[in-house]
């Protein structure tokens, strides 16, 4: 690990004044966490020694401080690990940044992330799997795995299982994901696990409508509940609906 001392990025807010945000541990060290300012803009930082790699600690500081700062501000979330020299790097980056940092702080206000994760239970899957006649044969025929005629079974099944699992998820979006779009101000979906995640979506909703999103969540969740789990999280930094480069000139 590099021992270097630099300035770890948290996020940005909106504010002009200098502001404290108590203290954080980063590599094993507290430090305190202040702002950095340009113009109307403020970024977190602490103070750090070496890279801030990704262990647990390390990444529960990160997210626990953004989370702190989102009760008083509007965040513009930074992914983990930025590292910076000096201030006036923070500083440079800011200035180049700044008409960006700008348009997202009006798309962002009074907005906030949430999550939701559609888990499929095991009956259920089962259940589906009986209404395809080549899965369930499969499924209760006995193989012979050393038969070269198995491999070829193999891959057909394999081709069935991906359409099945596919059809599935096709299925969560349009009928769980569509529906709450209409009431976010966005939505994104992310990666799922095949057959251990039918979505695995994000929302950025504004905080006058989460009331109605909320409604809307269980609403689908009565619907889907002897089908599915769902895992509903947030507020969170809208990591999903930001993408920023933090890139000075020769160096990331």
């Amino acid at each position: 690990m590099s021992t270097h001392d630099g300035v770890y990025l948290f996020c940005a807010i909106h504010e002009k004044e200098p502001k404290k945000f108590g203290s954080v541990q980063l590599n094993g060290k507290k430090g305190g966490v202040y702002t950095i300012h340009f113009e109307n803009v403020a970024m977190v930082v602490s103070k750090v020694t070496g890279d801030v790699l990704p262990t647990r600690p390390n990444l529960m500081a990160h997210q626990q401080k953004i989370t702190e700062v989102m009760k008083q501000y509007t965040v513009i979330p930074m992914s983990f690990g930025n590292v910076f020299h000096s201030k006036n790097d923070v500083l440079l980056i800011m200035e180049h940044l700044n008409e960006e940092f700008e348009n997202l702080f009006s798309q962002l206000d009074n907005k906030m992330e949430v999550g939701l994760k559609v888990i499929p239970k095991k009956e259920w899957i089962n259940e589906e799997m009986k209404k395809n006649p080549l899965l369930l044969q499969w499924k209760t025929s006995n193989k012979d795995m050393e038969n070269p005629a198995t491999f070829y079974d193999q891959i057909q099944v394999g081709e069935q299982a991906q359409n099945f699992i596919l059809h599935l998820e096709e299925q969560a979006a349009e009928e769980i994901f569509e529906p709450l779009l209409e009431i976010a101000e966005a939505g994104k979906l992310n990666k799922t696990i095949p057959g251990k995640t039918l979505l695995n979506a994000a929302f950025l909703i504004d905080t006058s409508h989460e009331e109605l999103f909320d409604k809307k969540v269980n609403e689908l969740f009565e619907i889907w509940k002897d089908k599915v789990e769902f895992k509903y999280s947030g507020p969170w930094p809208a990591y999903n609906f930001v993408n920023i480069v933090l890139r000075i000139e020769g160096k990331l």
